[in-house]
């Protein structure tokens, strides 16, 4: 039996047909893999099988009993399904059907950030095709956030079903949305600089929509609880006094049951219809402002003069316009107008966005981590450790001070 074991994920991979002549053998080597990795969460993928009798239904009763979890069964064909539905195990697992394969050749794209590529199928969809490494469990976590964000009542693209997109890198996951006739933001300011306060009034009214809206508890997960996460992560690259260091931080952000998107930049929002609609959603959290305006301060005022390539590539603008529309959006959001505060209000803004990228390391993005001695060098140690005390009075206070 093939098997993979990633991080504490065991994939095991059931092919062929299970049957009474063979379902004891795949039972005992299921039930043995799941042994050998007591600590990993076992996911059974049925992509390659074609047929399971009762005996080899029975196996997997087995399996499940001994692992005292509902199990993910993933890639499963119209008739295996059928199958699992019939006999109730839709009931007892968490079966998804095989995903159906798109092709995006000849389609516009009208999008490209860290996590993938967005292209235009047809007048009525787009496809969000991620880049290789995303994992399923966070292409479907963007799937529920964005169903999540839509009954809320945040203005947000509808997902419809998750796909594969063959690349040139391989087959890649997507996820359908539905979007009629519409382009980014940043596609629009870059096309129409002329109106540019026009569609940063627009923007701000977006985040300050977004900042305000109140969600039930448990309707996204609270953003000291990914942070906190991530500084469990950090041990290869960090001492465990400044991990505690880290956890302290985390602990000063305010508690919020507002949404904060983490990646609101204007090549992230698209405009349908004259309504500006949120896409690009696996980082959506709960809680305060100031976690968005870390982020929006890293795109639209630091990225713009550090790396322009990057960001330009990814909101669609060229970087003085992007400065330009920054610098827009933070007199306008914050009311602060005197270019002094203005640039005191960034350094603040900095100061917290260094914790961000100290903490982002452990997400296990694989960009970060061949960085991670260079940020806890130069961020860490030298910037984040010496003003904690400050970083902390920040997090609790700088939307106040605006």
């Amino acid at each position: 039996m093939r098997k993979n074991l990633e991080g504490n994920k065991l994939t095991l991979f059931l092919e062929g047909r299970i049957d009474t002549n063979n379902a004891p053998e795949v039972e005992k080597e299921l039930l043995e893999a799941v042994a050998e990795a007591q600590d990993a969460e076992p996911v059974l993928d049925a992509e390659g099988l074609e047929y399971i009798s009762s005996a080899g239904l029975r196996g997997l009763m087995k399996l499940r009993k001994q692992t005292g979890k509902v199990m993910s069964i993933r890639n499963v064909s119209s008739d295996v399904y059928e199958i699992f539905q019939t006999t109730g195990f839709t009931d007892l697992f968490d079966v998804q059907k095989r995903l159906r394969v798109i092709s995006v050749e000849g389609c516009e794209k009208i999008g490209e950030g860290g996590n993938g590529k967005v292209f235009r199928l047809d007048e009525d969809k787009i496809v969000k095709v991620y880049k290789p490494w995303m994992q399923m469990d966070a292409i479907e976590r963007e799937r529920s956030f964005a169903r999540t964000a839509f009954i809320n009542g945040i203005p947000s693209v509808i997902a419809y079903d998750t796909v594969k997109v063959p690349q040139p890198e391989g087959e890649c996951l997507g996820i359908v949305f539905e979007m009629l006739d519409s382009d980014t933001l940043g596609h629009a300011m870059a096309k129409n600089p002329e109106k540019l306060p026009e569609f940063v009034d627009r923007y701000v009214e977006l985040a300050r929509s977004l900042h305000t809206t109140h969600v039930p508890e448990g309707s996204f997960t609270k953003i000291q609880d990914v942070a906190h996460g991530y500084a469990d992560n950090l041990g290869q690259w960090c001492s465990r006094e400044e991990i505690e260091l880290l956890h302290g931080i985390v602990d000063s952000i305010p508690e919020a049951d507002t949404v904060v998107h983490n990646d609101l930049h204007p090549g992230n929002i698209m405009i349908q219809n004259g309504e500006l609609i949120l896409i690009d959603m696996p980082a959506v959290t709960m809680g305060p402002p100031v976690c968005d305006l870390m982020t929006i301060f890293r795109d639209m005022i630091s990225a713009p003069k550090r790396s322009p390539e990057h960001v330009v590539h990814s909101i669609g603008m060229p970087a003085d316009l992007i400065l330009k529309a920054g610098n827009l959006f933070f007199m306008k959001y914050t009311g602060i107008t005197d270019p002094g505060e203005l640039e005191a209000f960034y350094k603040k803004l900095g100061l917290l966005y260094s914790v961000d990228v100290v903490l982002f390391t452990g997400s296990g993005n694989k960009t970060a981590m061949e960085r991670a001695d260079q940020i806890m060098n130069n961020l860490l140690r030298p910037i984040v450790i010496p003003n904690e005390q400050t970083i902390k009075y920040l997090f609790r206070t700088l939307v106040e001070m605006k």
